[in-house]
């Protein structure tokens, strides 16, 4: 049992890895933007090459191991979740832009208040359903009134889904294993790109491409796509995972579109695509951050 000061430093390296997840986050969006792919093969790429950095990574630092079939199994499951809301999320920003698509991930918060309590057969909290709630208000306000994204964020609703799904599931695979979390992430990789790999013949029959080698630029991105945004943040996002609860993460995720939106607006000038009713929207969204990061520390 930690004492009360080591408790409070743990929960505050915590929140502090979560922060610094949050804020490399905002980048994906804008990668994704950036990265001229279809969503398919966006994310086909990114599996591989990050499969390919934690290989070498795990080999020159002598951490590779070998797991059970089960373990491999599961974690690679998990993996596929994780591959399903990342083609969603993609295919939300490439149908609409960057704003909406981060902004509809914010609903993550209101599905793991519902999932989670399912999932892991616990009561279900009011507190958090309320703020979810909230959240939930400000996506109906910006789909009701900004009538120009409905496909957008339809796609960006089940992107969010899938992302509760993930986070529910990668808690619970952290408690019930020891694998260091750049093994978990490796054999997500490995098992997300299996999976895409037999589903994407069938993908690119209905959504055609041009070519299926990249451009200069679109490696250039996806490498440091691959390096920062994805085993920077999931490293983060997975100690930090063994302090605080998933519902957290997924709410304190809501800031998200905050840093994208910004960027957003500085590189690709999306304000002039968005409205009042998105602000308004926005605005709620903010609001159930703060409201859940004042209940946490009165905890």
């Amino acid at each position: 049992t930690l004492s009360l000061p080591n408790f409070f430093m743990v929960m505050k390296q915590a929140f502090i890895k979560l922060h610094l997840s949050i804020l490399i986050a905002g980048f994906t969006g804008i990668f994704g933007k950036l990265i001229t792919l279809n969503e398919g093969m966006l994310v086909w790429y990114r599996l591989l090459i990050t499969t390919i950095l934690l290989f070498l990574m795990l080999l020159f630092s002598k951490k590779m191991i070998r797991i059970p079939l089960k373990s491999m199994l599961n974690i690679g499951f998990v993996g596929l979740i994780l591959t399903l809301h990342w083609i969603f999320f993609y295919a939300s920003i490439k149908a609409s832009n960057v704003s909406i698509g981060v902004v509809c991930f914010s609903m993550t918060g209101f599905f793991t208040a519902i999932l989670e309590p399912i999932i892991n057969r616990r009561k279900l909290s009011m507190k958090e359903l309320i703020l979810s709630i909230v959240t939930l208000c400000g996506i109906a306000l910006i789909f009701h009134f900004d009538t120009r994204y409905r496909t957008g964020i339809i796609l960006g609703t089940i992107s969010s889904a899938l992302a509760a799904c993930f986070v529910i599931a990668n808690k619970r695979l952290g408690n019930n294993t020891n694998f260091s979390w750049n093994i978990t992430l490796f054999y997500e990789m490995i098992g997300g790109f299996i999976c895409l790999s037999a589903f994407l013949p069938f993908y690119l029959i209905i959504f055609p491409v041009e070519s299926f080698i990249p451009s200069g630029l679109n490696i250039f991105y996806l490498v440091l796509f691959s390096a920062i945004c994805t085993i920077g943040l999931y490293m983060l996002q997975i100690q930090a995972l063994k302090s605080i609860s998933a519902f957290t993460l997924n709410l304190s995720y809501n800031l998200e579109p905050i840093y994208s939106i910004i960027l957003a607006m500085i590189i690709f000038n999306e304000s002039k695509e968005l409205n009042a009713a998105f602000y308004t929207g926005l605005a709620l969204i903010a609001a159930s951050v703060v409201l859940q990061m004042l209940s946490v520390m009165k905890e």
